[in-house]
């Protein structure tokens, strides 16, 4: 890992990553609204329930938000939230599911989410309650920053990842943050965007592993 970058917890540094999320997520959000309601339209007709998928997430400072995602398991699938760990070819998921997952498309409606400011473009994958419940000290440190869409942790091995390389790289980030460092996440994003595979892991939780995860 790079050790290069000093974190920066300035004020100006907050104002900065805010205005970085809004330029970005806004225009986004706009160009793309044609193909989110393409793509929500095409999850209603498939099968019956809500076109959003909707949970409660942690947030920075372990505050609660609720995350906005496409919807890709059949509505009748359990709501317990170690259930929505769901691994590829899982009967759960409908077909529009799938090609939602596979190109992590169904990740769009997180713009609404950086707009209001629960999340941010870089920084750790926002997680359930149940795992922050089982962090040690030294885990709970992700929850210092903003979750973000994208992150450290996800240009170093995506769902490849155990539990504790996860921890330790989004720890990093949070040890190394500057918008210096965001924008060379978001410059390795970029190509991962055109690949097939989820960026983000395969779980509607996000996490494909049990355990803290």
């Amino acid at each position: 890992m790079d050790e290069q970058h000093v974190p920066d917890r300035s004020p100006t540094f907050e104002r900065g990553k805010r205005v970085l999320d809004l330029a970005l997520a806004v225009p986004t959000a706009v160009v793309l609204s044609p193909l989110l309601a393409a793509l929500a339209a095409a999850v209603k007709l498939e099968s019956r329930g809500p076109v959003f998928f909707r949970q409660e997430r942690i947030g920075r400072h372990g505050r609660p938000f609720e995350i906005l995602k496409l919807r890709t398991l059949y509505d009748e699938a359990p709501r317990d939230p170690a259930d929505y760990l769901v691994a590829a070819g899982d009967s759960r998921i409908t077909r529009v599911g799938a090609f939602l997952r596979r190109w992590s498309l169904d990740e769009l409606p997180q713009l609404w989410n950086i707009v209001l400011g629960d999340m941010s473009v870089v920084g750790p994958r926002p997680t359930l309650r149940y795992q922050v419940d089982q962090y040690t000290d030294f885990q709970r440190r992700r929850l210092e920053v903003a979750p973000g869409v994208t992150g450290w942790a996800q240009l170093h091995g995506r769902n490849r990842l155990s539990w504790p390389k996860r921890i330790e790289l989004d720890v990093w980030y949070v040890d190394h943050r500057s918008l210096g460092l965001d924008l060379k996440i978001l410059l390795r994003t970029a190509p991962l965007l055109f690949r097939p595979g989820p960026i983000y892991g395969d779980a509607q939780g996000d996490w494909g592993e049990r355990g803290p995860s």
